[in-house]
């Protein structure tokens, strides 16, 4: 069975064609910096290796080119859109609507416009993606599998706001969480990583999700029990626009003192705060490459993502009542040994010991990056979120 899968994020599209149940990945990509002249677009196969640099101003667009090289004459991997069996969409927020993949509808679909209020920069993209799929791949099942799903187990002590209770059982306003099939593929990684030196036993991870997006994941046992983003994916940690945690009394503030409209705000705190709001420059290795040349601007933002990471760190690893290892992955996590030395350095309270050379070694494999010497164990794991997706897809066609 072919599967594709699409990750449309915020500012990206990752894509793999994959045959199940072997997971055997027949050729994979990605596009990011959507939005900017420099878009950096891949295409990978067994035998063919395509990067370009070119303008790809929306995700229509570069889901247009994907399709293009799939069935190209000279590096395709089809011959026909018939040779696809079904494509696997990650749509970010299901709201309380979603707790499992499903077929996509026209109902699901107008569910995901509705909920796009709750992940602005997330929905909008993935219904594109979902759309656009449908046209190109008019012949197969269409399925979605949301980020939400994975956080269903967050108990109610942390999922519930402390306003009133309607709001919860009328509305629905509660902790979902976000990046959910990045936390569960790494964190099942991980848990047989250390049952495999631990002899079984019970795990306590934090899984730490570093992209455009970010967010943090503490998982007992396997479980999601609480999780940095909330209601909508812009809390938590500073991310590549989004602020992160803030007062709520400064949003009342720019709206009553200061005369901004709510959507100014909503706009501001999504699309013109967090690293770029700090920096100018939205992109880490842009941040990073500034700092060493002297930029204090882009140091003191590096230092604030760093600490804000530290802090749930520390909070997690109380509700868990100890921990066992926490686990850097995507964009960031996976590639930035400069933000894993930030985060981990002082952390020798909690059982953290960064191995400096280790740190350094850029790879794709899984790795231990802290030291023998170090109590609690740090992973690099490269996130799969697209086997994660074929896996639910291949399981939900067979059901």
């Amino acid at each position: 069975m072919k599967i594709v899968i699409i990750n449309s994020g915020s500012s990206s599209i990752k894509y793999q064609l994959i045959d199940m149940p072997a997971n055997e990945v027949i050729c994979s990509g990605m596009i990011d910096r959507i939005g900017l002249e420099s878009s950096n677009f891949s295409y990978v196969t067994n035998t063919v290796k395509v990067e370009e640099t070119l303008p790809i101003p929306n995700h229509k667009i570069g889901l247009q080119k994907i399709s293009q090289l799939l069935m190209d004459e000279k590096v395709g991997v089809i011959e026909s859109t018939l040779e696809i069996d079904a494509v696997g969409h990650r749509v970010v927020h299901g709201g309380s609507n979603f707790s499992n993949t499903v077929t996509i509808t026209t109902e699901v679909k107008d569910k995901i416009r509705q909920l796009s209020d709750l992940a602005p920069l997330h929905n909008p993209a993935n219904l594109e993606g979902i759309n656009v799929a449908e046209e190109i791949f008019s012949t197969a099942k269409q399925v979605a599998v949301f980020d939400t799903a994975f956080h269903q187990t967050i108990p109610v002590v942390a999922h519930k706001y402390a306003i009133p209770n309607f709001l919860l059982t009328e509305n629905k306003i509660r902790v979902y969480g976000f990046h959910g099939t990045s936390h569960k593929y790494v964190s099942e990684k991980a848990i047989h990583y250390l049952n495999e030196n631990n002899n079984g036993k019970s795990s306590k991870i934090i899984t730490i999700h570093l992209g455009n997006g970010c967010s943090m994941t503490a998982i007992k046992d396997g479980k999601s029990v609480d999780h940095t983003l909330g209601f909508a994916p812009m809390n938590g940690l500073i991310m590549g626009t989004r602020s992160g945690d803030i007062d709520q009394s400064v949003i009342f503030h720019m709206v009553n003192s200061l005369g901004y409209s709510l959507e100014a705000v909503n706009n501001l705190l999504q699309k013109q705060s967090g690293m770029l709001g700090l920096t100018g420059y939205s992109d880490l290795r842009d941040i990073e490459s500034n700092a060493e040349n002297g930029n204090t601007d882009c140091q003191l933002a590096l230092d604030m993502n760093a600490y804000r990471i530290k802090k749930f760190i520390g909070s997690y690893a109380a509700v868990l009542n100890g921990l066992d290892a926490i686990i850097f992955t995507a964009g960031i996590g996976e590639n930035s040994s400069y933000i894993r030395k930030l985060v981990c350095s002082e952390m020798d309270y909690f059982g953290l010991e960064l191995d400096q050379k280790k740190n350094e070694i850029r790879s794709k494999e899984m790795r231990e990056i802290s030291t023998t010497k170090s109590r609690t164990k740090i992973l690099v794991i490269p996130t799969n979120e697209e086997i994660e997706i074929a896996n639910q897809v291949y399981e939900l066609l067979l059901s």
